[in-house]
């Protein structure tokens, strides 16, 4: 019989694990997530036993943890919703998405560019703004590259 190879998936901003549910609901293997709240670390905990946990992303090395297929983020929306100032990806809490692209330029450095082989960012309407921007500037492909 032939072995079927599964999608691993690592997911950043973890939250109360969605992406990881929408994952395994898939066939796809949540393999480590990273996430500061401890009820949401409690509940991914539960939910998933096997999973990594490693907390503070800015402390994480791409290169030094588990390569994924799949890495999902949903960083802070806090300044590009509607409700909040509207400072971009440059404000205090957004400009958390880069941590997230270090992670995988890190983790493709480390893998020869193997790895992930893809990616899928989660955030609020507005920040479509900001992402047209910085694809006009052919910046999102400089930092992944």
């Amino acid at each position: 019989m032939e072995q079927k190879n599964t999608l691993t998936l690592g997911s950043l901003f973890d939250g109360s694990g969605g992406f990881p549910l929408g994952g395994l609901l898939a066939g796809v293997t949540p393999v480590w997530a990273s996430e500061i709240e401890p009820f949401p670390i409690r509940v991914t905990t539960r939910r998933f036993p096997n999973m990594k946990h490693y907390g503070d992303i800015s402390r994480m090395d791409g290169g030094k943890i588990e390569p994924v297929d799949i890495i999902t983020f949903g960083s802070p929306c806090t300044d590009m919703s509607i409700a909040g100032k509207r400072a971009g990806l440059d404000g205090a809490q957004s400009s958390l998405f880069y941590q997230a692209i270090r992670i995988i330029k890190e983790m493709r450095c480390a893998t020869n560019g193997r790895y992930p082989r893809w990616i899928c960012w989660e955030n609020v309407i507005y920040a479509l703004k900001y992402i047209r921007y910085i694809m006009d500037c052919k910046q999102l492909c400089k930092d992944l590259l």
